[in-house]
């Protein structure tokens, strides 16, 4: 199996689903998990699904003891780490409610943004953050402008802030995007290419006060680069089509057809 899941769902399908993908985050899981709790529960019947990527610290061991008091939790284990794109697709996979929100699990995104995002998915298949004031080192404020300039260019495509982590769309919409790696970082483009709806609202956005980014300037530039190129090939040669399957009223057909067919 390449992922299991702990905690099989008992409980009516809940009316939102959250998929959090978490590597090595042990100083951030009960933070967390305790804001999770305060602000989801106000919001109506809920999942979290934690996805850990294969962490080789305390991060699934501390999600196991936090579950215990924390019945909406639910948690994908990956066989091994296996990069972001695959931890959210196995959470989008897990989950069984009708809408799929995300957000990164360092705590810089800002739970309190997502009945922004619920509600502006009453008319959209997709809603994506745009973080307004940054709360990251200068670099890589200017390298990501430059990187969402680029990316907007060749994808064709206007998107504020791509590389934000928090989101929210129709899981309807989610099955039919194609799924490859990186793909995370163009969730609005790929959502739009299959005729859906994105709109971005702006949120807030968090200094990380725990734990270690998991990508540097240059090897998320050059992966971005390099995924971006594969969007591009990607968007020229998807097949898009609607149809209408036309049936004969059998009824009224001749009998001689009839047999003929």
């Amino acid at each position: 199996m390449p992922g299991s899941g702990f905690r099989p769902p008992s409980s009516p399908r809940p009316d939102f689903s959250l998929v959090v993908p978490l590597y090595n985050e042990e100083e951030n899981v009960d933070a967390l998990v305790d804001e999770l709790e305060e602000v989801l529960i106000p919001l109506g019947a809920f999942e979290v699904l934690a996805v850990d990527d294969g962490s080789t610290d305390r991060t699934l061991s501390l999600l196991l003891k936090r579950q215990k008091t924390f019945p909406q939790l639910r948690i994908v284990k990956l066989a091994k780490n296996s990069g972001q794109s695959t931890a959210v697709c196995a959470g989008f996979d897990q989950a069984r409610a009708d809408i799929v929100l995300m957000m990164d699990g360092d705590l810089q995104n800002d739970p309190h943004d997502f009945p922004k995002i619920l509600e502006a998915l009453k008319e959209a298949d997709g809603v994506s953050g745009a973080r307004i004031h940054r709360k990251d080192p200068w670099i890589r404020r200017i390298s990501s402008k430059v990187a969402n300039f680029i990316r907007n260019k060749l994808s064709g495509d206007h998107v504020i802030d791509s590389a934000s982590g928090i989101k929210g769309f129709r899981k309807e919409v989610l099955s039919k995007i194609p799924r490859f790696n990186g793909m995370h970082r163009f969730l609005p483009t790929l959502v739009r290419m299959v005729g859906g709806k994105v709109v971005e609202v702006p949120v807030n956005h968090r200094e990380r006060h725990a734990g270690t980014a998991k990508y540097g300037v240059g090897n998320r530039a050059f992966r971005a680069f390099r995924d971006l190129l594969g969007v591009r090939w990607l968007k020229s040669r998807l097949i898009l089509y609607e149809c209408e399957l036309l049936i004969e009223d059998r009824e009224e057909a001749p009998k001689e057809r009839d047999k003929a067919c």
